[in-house]
Parts: C-alpha cells; sequence; structure tokens
C-alpha cells in the first residue's frame, strides 16, 4: 500500500454546549493541524499516489470554508456538535468530493488539537 500525506491548518471558533465537554463548552478557539492521507495500492502511471500539488490545493479548498469561522454558526454544524471527530468527518467528506475514489484504496484525516492529542477519520473506497 502506498500513501501520500499533505498538512495544512485552520484557526476555529466554537463551543460543545454538553455537560460531557466541561470548561470546553463555552466558545473557545482552536487552531487545527489537518493531514490528508491517500492510499492506493498501486501506483498511478506517473509513480505516484496523487500529484502532491493537487493534493495540497484540494485540502486549502475544503478549508478555505473552515478558516478563521465559528463553526457554531457553520451550515454542516447546524444541529450537531463540531468535535475534533465531526470535524474530520466534514473535511473527508468534502475531499472525496472533489477526486476520483475509485482510483483509490482509501482516505484518512487527522486532526490534531495539540502534540498530544488528535483524532481521525478514516474511508476506505470499493
Amino acid at each position: 500500500m502506498y500513501s501520500l500525506t499533505v498538512r495544512d491548518h485552520v484557526m476555529i471558533a466554537h463551543s460543545l454546549p454538553d455537560p460531557f465537554f466541561g470548561p470546553a463548552q463555552g466558545l473557545h478557539g482552536a487552531t487545527l493541524v489537518i493531514e490528508a492521507t491517500w492510499r492506493r495500492a498501486e501506483l498511478g502511471p506517473q509513480s505516484v499516489v496523487m500529484d502532491i500539488g493537487a493534493a495540497t490545493a484540494m485540502l486549502s479548498e475544503v478549508l478555505e470554508t473552515l478558516r478563521y469561522s465559528n463553526l457554531d454558526e457553520h451550515p454542516a454544524f447546524a444541529g450537531r456538535l463540531s468535535t475534533t471527530e465531526a470535524v474530520a468527518g466534514y473535511i473527508g467528506k468534502e475531499l472525496c468530493l472533489r477526486f476520483d475514489t475509485t482510483k483509490f484504496a482509501g482516505l484518512e484525516i487527522l486532526l490534531r488539537e495539540h502534540p498530544d492529542a488528535w483524532a481521525s477519520h478514516a474511508v476506505t473506497f470499493g
């Protein structure tokens, strides 16, 4: 299995209004570092998983809708909590709309909240 990972980051604000989240119930900011990893069983015709520039541009395009936004007001999170896991799922779903998933084995989105805590969402294709 081959993989290609690109990384970017976004600064967001959000709240997690459930007693489960303790002090994070209130509005707070976060800088999320996002790693997107595409996987293929075999390399493509150019002997790469995907063009790094194309992968970077796709991730940036998806993240642009989140940059400096309050996720409490973002339509993708209306009526649901914007946990790190939920944000990873949203990014993965949006990325899958931007490439031919039939050529890949999977996609994993990893979000780092800080150096010691992260969450991810993985999708396996075909």
